[in-house]
């Protein structure tokens, strides 16, 4: 058995296309080797700034040989269709091909031994493939080649049991040599196999393994940190960029001049992440340092500091920016942008930002008389100035802190705590993971945008379909989901939705009764994403979004939790049974009459003593049940349910449903339908699955 080595070597890999990349690689060759009954021990990729790297061990040095067997026509077939098999199979005469007896005759057959070629030939043309196959998401040309790859290419490196994989493309042969760090061992370095790669790069001051590289920079930046006393807040998403950049991590730290230490943390946060890929730091106590830590790719010899200082430079123009910005838009006030917001395009056909303030305004305002606490004035001037920032010299440059300047600039102007938390939570919840707003103004406003895009974009055909939405509508309709239950919303959802729809004028194409049908089948598919996570059942959600065109979603979720305590219990499941057994003898007697058999009382024409005593007793449970519903007591209405069961179990035992008597069969046939209907006010069972 031996090993395969693969290296590709480029310019710089961007980091965010690189473990997607490593990924479809391995996925190539795994496909390659299998396709071609190549067996493997294991299957590694790796990715970094220039190289990709494959390595594939327990490989045989040769294909195993293959005997394929395919059957023909009858020897008794037109000649036609025996011409066409033999020359589909490769044959040229009848008499190389075998005959065989069957039972229904004698058939040719096409024998085909193929003899296993070597290893090296066969991994040459999975490599081949992966060049021209791997799905960049951008690509280039460069030089005179026609082929293309990320970046142009420096170096194949591919050797199988030791030696070269005879492998070309874009003007390259492989070999079995690759190149260092480019600046501190640039030289050509020959390799034997996967181990001495990796060991001699490390010399040559590379890491190819990602999980080093991050281990190396993450220890790196905390040992320095503690050494001045700070510590190095969470930042996955930046520490993976950064593990991209580099090939050999050098942790260092700077420091910020004092003179943009007035300027809002999270605009140095944001000027240092994004522009520079720059760690904040914090004190002990949480607030943000005058320290930021860098990773640098090369060692120097002075310890960095020529590194440090060409950062710092770099550092103080970019904030130099930031700064300018800040001292602007503080020049005027937060509300006099507003206006602004009309050259803002927020969708084609949905008008401009100021149109969807405005819209705003009305449906927060209608939304805030469910949210206790919410005054209509703050929630009306929130609504007023929550996009007003938009407008601002910071934003245009800082994107990811619109909301964020607007509560720098709403404190500034004098707005109440409540409208600045407004204007910075009202984007909020933008993820599964990120929190969600609880103050009153907050809710309402951070509820009004969502409903409102959810509204516009449903209005006008734009829904998600498949794997794309790209407007984030699943997101904010999750976010729509998390604000009702988390904070406890009773918000009638079909009115809101109107409302919304109306706000909209002439601008939308669907009626607003569709819109909102669609959009609350939409939002229980989302419910049932999200409480899946809390172990409730897809179909438990279905049953009670199914009765009377619930838009509650607290009053919903109340009954999806009853129910699943209810099914859980033994006589809930054997309830369950016996509803969808009466269920589908009114179905089918229904069918057969051309009739319905409404759920009335007709005990007076029962027989059966168990039928008597099962409508008794479904009488008192029909006024209890009607009760507990009405006063959202759902686990009293299940309980009181669950009493029932004896008494249909009896019923199913001991009565002939369809009787002889016509006037006793269809006050049976009531009866059950009786059952039905007091179950089905809670939730539609027949849509459990079960």
């Amino acid at each position: 058995m031996a090993e395969f080595l693969l290296e590709i070597l480029s310019e710089e890999i961007p980091a965010r296309m690189q473990t997607r990349a490593a990924d479809d690689m391995k996925r190539l060759i795994k496909e390659g080797l299998e396709s071609a009954g190549l067996s493997y021990d294991q299957l590694n990729t790796y990715a970094g700034p220039r190289r990709l790297t494959a390595v594939a061990a327990g490989l045989p040095a040769f294909q195993p040989d293959v005997r394929d067997e395919r059957k023909g026509p009858n020897i008794e077939a037109p000649d036609k269709a025996i011409q066409g098999f033999l020359k589909a199979n490769g044959l040229a005469l009848a008499g190389e091909a075998e005959i065989r007896e069957l039972p229904k005759g004698k058939f040719y057959f096409a024998v085909v031994e193929r003899k296993g070629r070597p290893a090296a030939e066969v991994l040459r043309d999975i490599v081949e493939n992966v060049f021209s196959s791997l799905p960049w998401p951008k690509s280039m040309r460069w030089a005179t080649n026609e082929s293309r790859w990320v970046r142009p290419l420096h170096n194949i490196l591919c050797i199988f049991d030791g030696e070269i994989v005879p492998v070309s493309y874009g003007g390259l042969k492989a070999g079995r040599e690759t190149v260092g760090h480019r600046f501190m061992a640039p030289g050509p370095i020959s390799v034997d196999g996967f181990s001495d790669y990796v060991a001699k790069l490390e010399l040559a001051f590379v890491l190819i393994e990602s999980s080093k590289r991050k281990q190396r920079i993450e220890n790196g930046i905390y040992d320095l940190a503690n050494v001045v006393g700070l510590s190095v807040p969470d930042d996955p998403g930046l520490l993976d960029e950064v593990m991209g950049l580099v090939e050999w991590p050098v942790p260092l730290l700077g420091t910020i001049d004092d003179a943009f230490m007035d300027v809002p943390a999270e605009v140095l946060t944001s000027a240092m992440r994004k522009h520079q890929k720059y760690f904040a730091l914090a004190t002990a106590k949480g607030n943000f340092a005058n320290r930021f830590a860098l990773v640098a790719n090369i060692e120097t010899p002075e310890g960095g500091r020529a590194v440090i200082d060409g950062n710092e430079r770099v550092l103080r123009a970019r904030l130099s920016d930031a700064k300018f910005f800040w001292d602007q838009d503080r020049q005027r006030k937060l509300n006099s942008r507003v206006e602004k917001l009309s050259e803002r395009v927020f969708q084609a056909d949905l008008g401009t930002v100021l149109d969807k303030v405005e819209r705003l305004d009305l449906l927060a305002a209608q939304i805030a008389e469910h949210v206790e606490g919410a005054e209509i004035q703050d929630v009306r001037r929130a609504a007023r100035l929550c996009k007003a920032d938009l407008s601002t010299g910071m934003v245009g440059e800082f994107p990811d802190l619109q909301g964020i300047m607007g509560r720098y600039y709403a404190k500034g102007d004098g707005e109440s705590e409540s409208v600045c938390d407004a204007i910075s939570e009202h984007y909020s919840p933008v993820g599964p993971s990120d929190t969600c707003p609880s103050a009153p103004v907050s809710v309402c406003i951070a509820l009004a945008d969502k409903i409102d895009t959810l509204i516009g974009f449903f209005g006008i055909e734009e829904k998600p379909t498949g794997s794309k939405d790209p407007y984030a509508l699943r997101r904010a309709t999750l976010g729509v989901i998390r604000l009702i239950l988390e904070n406890g919303i009773r918000l009638p959802l079909n009115d809101v939705f109107s409302a919304a729809h109306q706000a909209f004028g002439a601008r939308l194409k669907v009626d607003a009764l569709n819109v909102s049908d669609g959009l609350l089948s939409f939002m229980a598919d989302r419910l049932k994403v999200h409480l899946k996570e809390q172990g409730v059942e897809h179909d438990h959600v279905s049953a009670v979004f199914a009765v009377g065109s619930e838009d509650d979603l607290v009053r919903l979720v109340a009954k999806v939790s009853a129910l699943q305590r209810f099914l859980g219990s033994d006589d809930g499941a054997n309830l369950l049974t016996a509803y969808k057994r009466a269920a589908n003898i009114v179905r089918i007697e229904k069918k057969k009459d051309g009739k319905s058999f409404t759920a009335k009382d007709a005990s007076d024409s029962l027989v059966a003593g168990e039928a008597k005593t099962l409508a008794s007793e479904l009488t008192k449970v029909e006024v209890t049940v009607h009760k507990a519903v009405e006063s959202e007591d759902y686990s009293a209405a299940m309980a009181c349910l669950s009493t029932l069961r004896s008494s249909v179990d009896v019923f199913f035992e001991k009565v002939t449903v369809n009787a002889d008597d016509p006037g006793e069969r269809e006050a049976n046939l009531s009866l059950l339908a009786r059952i039905g209907a007091t179950m089905d006010q809670i939730s539609d069972f027949s849509k459990v699955e079960s």
